[in-house]
């Protein structure tokens, strides 16, 4: 089951990418973002609301602000920014494999930020790639020439950089959040800002495109209400590694998706790029897995020493209780029937007398007439 919700998650996360391709062909990326985020603020206000009431302790205005900025950087600076590259022509592949690659930096760069240890394996996982997204980048930059500006390839990474800045304040938050109440906060956050910014454009009304609105039910239902309530089903249900490890299997899927859907090239560069990316997923993966395997045995071995220890103490205790508890019987029962002393003595007079008796006797017999 679990098995088959990841790929499930792999495919609506690589629709995101997909999606935004297909509604942007036919309007602004103001227009798209406005009419994917307005539907979906419709159903968060009430769950955020049902919330609220639910609450012993309501949020404090930190608080709020403390979602509201991740959400601007989450989801409102990270799409934009997936949007307009792909706006300019950068593939959908290249910019999910940059999104892929979010985990890796995370881990290596806002882990010793927190206080977390980077392992050897993160690092050489971060390099390798690192030097698969700049394959990547350089292979689809060279056949898109005079398409799209080598500049462009720059957006997706501040896509990523706003992507660790909120990982950064969300773990540094005192309290957390439920995830579904979270992510409602952040999909009104951004309805109101791509709203604001399709309005200040002039580009708020939709196009009577059909496509359009098939690209919206397909972003809102896959992309979003999919893959990120996926996201944190199996966050919840698997751990953060694996599904970090899920990540980088979204890049190949969109870059095949992207190439039968779009003509967008994948060459046998390209192809090598995306398997430096999983290679560097799995090398990190396996080391952060056996750095959790070694501290999950320590802990048992711990846990036993301590279950030793304790028991010992146990033992100790109960022998000492046992003890002290027949020496008081034993001193009950000595004070309740003490010793015969007068059997001893009369056991002692008979044998006393008759040696009293017999050297009387064998005196008188040595008298002398």
């Amino acid at each position: 089951m679990i098995g088959l919700l990841a790929v499930t998650f792999v495919i609506c996360w690589s629709s995101g990418f997909i999606g935004a391709k297909l509604g942007a062909a036919d309007a602004p990326v103001p227009t798209v973002l406005m009419w994917r985020f307005l539907p979906l603020a419709a159903i968060a206000v009430p769950v955020i609301l049902v919330w609220c009431r639910r609450r012993v302790r309501p949020m404090s205005r930190s608080e709020w602000g403390r979602q509201v900025l991740i959400g601007l950087l989450s989801q409102a600076a990270y799409v934009v920014t997936v949007y307009w590259a792909i706006g300019m022509g950068v593939s959908t592949g290249t910019t999910a494999l940059v999104d892929g690659v979010q985990p890796l930096v995370a881990a290596a760069l806002v882990g010793p930020l927190l206080g977390a240890v980077v392992t050897r394996g993160q690092w050489v996982g971060l390099a390798l790639g690192l030097f698969g997204v700049a394959v990547v980048s350089w292979t689809d930059a060279t056949s898109a020439a005079g398409r799209t500006p080598l500049w462009a390839y720059v957006i997706p990474l501040a896509g990523m950089a706003a992507l660790l800045a909120s990982t950064f304040i969300e773990r540094r938050a005192p309290r957390s959040v439920p995830a579904s109440v979270a992510v409602s906060i952040h999909c009104c956050v951004s309805a109101v800002v791509f709203t604001g910014l399709a309005l200040a454009t002039g580009t708020a009304s939709p196009p009577a495109s059909g496509r359009f609105w098939i690209a919206m039910v397909w972003l809102i239902v896959f992309a979003t209400l999919g893959g990120y309530g996926l996201y944190w089903f199996l966050l919840a249900r698997i751990g953060v590694t694996p599904v970090n490890s899920l990540m980088f299997a979204i890049a190949p899927v969109t870059a095949v998706w992207g190439a039968v859907m779009f003509d967008e090239p994948l060459t046998a560069t390209t192809v090598v790029g995306l398997g430096l990316a999983i290679a560097a997923a799995l090398i990190a993966g396996r080391r952060e897995r056996s750095e959790r395997a070694r501290l999950v045995r320590r802990r048992r071995r711990e846990r036993r020493e301590r279950a030793d220890v304790t028991g010992r103490r146990e033992r100790r205790e109960r022998a000492d209780v046992t003890g002290r508890r027949e020496r008081s019987e034993r001193a009950e029962v000595t004070e309740r029937d003490p010793p015969a002393a007068g059997g001893q003595a009369s056991g002692s007079g008979p044998s006393d007398g008759r040696g009293v008796v017999g050297v009387s006797s064998g005196a008188a017999s040595g008298r002398p007439n």
